[in-house]
């Protein structure tokens, strides 16, 4: 009889992966890293945390990060520039985390063709980001722009796809509170008020909405998605990833939306086996995703 045995699990933390340079300031972004002990290439997933624009605390989620490598993914977690640096500062630090991994794979046993992306919330936006601007080279700064920032295939969990209109469906209140120039989706993309700048609300415009918005970016063939989002959320409106998922059906994209019943936003509901066991079946299974070898 074969017995079953896990692989060990390395952990390594405050790598930096980009330098996020600024007139006088050179601030280091960093990262983790979860490498199964294993001899052949291995499939990497990306992690970026929620925070709503304003924190990115890359330490958090750490079911499911070891679930993945348990499963045979090398796991990279990142923190990336958030509020009052403004967009597109998150996708350029995004992008550059995923050349960091293709440029250093060899090291790690990574196999740079298989290489996928996972976020939660404001880091559900920037993995949608990320995923549906595959081949776009605006957002391509900083170091090792040779390699390819493509992603193969990306998880989204109550994440944010139109930043028009994240409460959508929501009480008037709620909707109140998004029209106002200090809500944080409208400082991501104009900034705070200052000097002569009074602010502005994230319909103030449309253009720039649209462009920091995934729905925005709807050109072009995407990469399997996975949108799963809480029936129960009243941070983000559930709506947000029903929209995404209906154009990005009719667009004929590969994509999977599953509305977990009575979730809310973070909740205990997303650090459930059956959650947990969903995405790590997506990354495993879905047609030109990441697939481990012991599969």
């Amino acid at each position: 009889m074969v017995k079953s045995v896990q692989d060990m699990i390395d952990y390594m933390d405050n790598l930096t992966y980009p330098q996020a340079v600024s007139t006088r300031a050179v601030r280091p972004l960093r990262m983790s890293l979860l490498v199964p002990r294993t001899t052949q290439l291995k499939p990497a997933i990306l992690y970026v945390p929620g925070g709503g624009f304003i924190s990115a605390e890359y330490g958090k989620y750490i079911e499911m990060r070891m679930a993945l490598a348990a499963a045979g993914f090398v796991v990279a977690a990142a923190e990336y520039r958030v509020i009052p640096d403004t967009f597109p500062a998150p996708v350029v630090d995004g992008k550059a985390a995923v050349r960091f991994l293709r440029q250093h794979a060899a090291p790690w046993g990574i196999d740079p063709q298989r290489i996928g992306v996972l976020g939660d919330s404001a880091g559900g936006w920037l993995a949608q980001m990320l995923a549906m601007t595959n081949g776009e080279t605006a957002f391509e700064q900083g170091d090792f722009t040779h390699q390819s920032s493509s992603v193969q295939v990306a998880v989204s969990l109550y994440g944010i796809s139109d930043l028009r209109n994240i409460g959508a469906g929501f009480p008037d209140a709620i909707q109140r509170v998004h029209q106002s120039p200090a809500v944080t989706e409208a400082l991501l993309v104009h900034g705070p008020a200052f000097g002569e700048f009074a602010g502005a609300t994230i319909h103030d415009s449309t253009e720039k909405a649209l462009r920091a918005s995934p729905i925005g970016w709807l050109s072009g063939p995407k990469p399997p998605l996975l949108i799963l989002h809480g029936s129960a959320d009243t941070l983000v409106s559930p709506q947000q990833s029903a929209t995404l998922y209906q154009v990005l059906i009719a667009a004929g994209s590969p994509v999977e939306y599953r509305l977990v019943a009575g979730a809310g936003h973070g909740d205990l509901h997303w650090f459930q086996p059956a959650t947990i066991d969903r995405v790590v079946a997506w990354f495993r299974q879905t047609p030109g995703a990441p697939v481990t070898a012991s599969q």
